[in-house]
């Protein structure tokens, strides 16, 4: 068997704020929940399938300076979807990395938007085509790299 990523998690600081982002603005559905206080959780998912779980147990927000995750991106089959979400997030005053969808690196087939969650954790909807002649931010590295 070939090693893939299952589902990722992700400590929060509220969980009752980031199911409201997650599930109401960017469409993850609520497949199951922890109650008890001090050990609240939800499990969120597409289509059945578990993708993201939300763990209240951070005591502050994301720290791009230390060790862990860099970023959590995900994947839609066409631009005019990564569009649609940029629509939404903009709707809920989220602020983004680059103004519009951007090209992965200058020449690229793929790209999206960068943005963060409420907690500041960043967080990329790409598509794997469809944004030839986007522009990219950086000529150096790649847009995912450093926001």
């Amino acid at each position: 068997m070939t090693l893939r990523t299952g589902h990722i998690g992700l400590n929060v600081t509220d969980l009752d704020r980031s199911l409201a982002f997650y599930r109401d603005v960017l469409g993850f559905e609520v497949m199951g929940e922890g109650k008890e206080e001090g050990r609240r959780y939800a499990f969120l998912g597409t289509d059945g399938q578990l993708v993201l779980t939300l763990w209240q147990q951070a005591q502050g927000a994301y720290d791009k300076g230390r060790a862990g995750l860099h970023h959590l991106a995900l994947e839609v089959d066409t631009v005019e979807r990564v569009r649609a979400y940029e629509e939404a997030l903009r709707g809920q005053g989220v602020e983004f990395a680059y103004e519009g969808v951007v090209a992965h690196r200058e020449g690229s087939a793929s790209g999206g938007i960068f943005f963060h969650d409420p907690d500041g954790t960043r967080l990329e909807i790409y598509t794997p085509s469809g944004v030839e002649g986007a522009t990219a931010p950086s000529e150096s590295a790649p847009t995912c790299g450093f926001f």
